[in-house]
């Protein structure tokens, strides 16, 4: 007679590899079907916080809208992640890859991105506004958005030198020409 696992078994990162920062991408794709959303810092797995239902309606809408405006050559995705180099990861929130994009595929490289989007939420304020940045512009992103919420508030970068420049903030309506022309109604997203 063998004996039957008591409760659910619960996936946690290996603590060897956490406390030698030793994860690798693999890692992350190898990840079971129970496991949270994670990504990967150096080599450290980062469980992401659920985000709120506000955040998830905007992630939602903001994602549904550039499906309708974006020009062909371009694709809005969301809950997919960029692989920075072999030992980081990160998920935005929506990203707008270069068409054409594998369907089959979690993971994009940085040149396949030309937008990502980070909607700042309480749980994730200090990575999405001063990390996360840093991150993107160094692996060659070339545009840069932060959604800030209550009030909702859309802030665009462009890289410019390695390094992002505000082009344009507003809680109403921007008018972008990079990587695109769209007018983007930010308040009417956010409402």
């Amino acid at each position: 007679m063998t004996a039957e696992p008591v409760g659910p078994v619960v996936w946690a990162p290996d603590p060897v590899k956490q406390r030698n920062a030793g994860h690798t991408i693999e890692d992350v794709l190898a990840l079971p079907d129970e496991a949270p959303r994670v990504e990967l810092s150096d080599g450290v797995l980062l469980v992401v916080p659920s985000p709120s239902a506000r955040h998830q309606r905007l992630t939602w809408r903001l994602a549904s809208w550039l499906e309708q405006h974006v020009p062909e050559g371009f694709e809005p995705q969301m809950a997919v992640g960029v692989v920075v180099d072999h030992t980081s990861t990160l998920e935005p929130d929506v990203l707008i890859l270069h068409s054409p994009v594998d369907p089959d595929h979690h993971f994009f490289q940085p040149e396949q991105v030309a937008v990502v989007v980070e909607i700042v939420s309480p749980g994730t304020r200090r990575r999405d506004r001063f990390e996360k940045p840093g991150i993107y512009a160094a692996a060659g992103i070339p545009h840069f958005w932060r959604i800030e919420l209550n009030p909702v508030h859309l802030h665009v970068y462009d890289l410019v030198d390695s390094r992002y420049e505000l082009v344009a903030d507003s809680a109403d309506e921007v008018l972008l020409t990079r990587p695109f022309e769209v007018r983007l109604p930010i308040r009417e997203l956010g409402s």
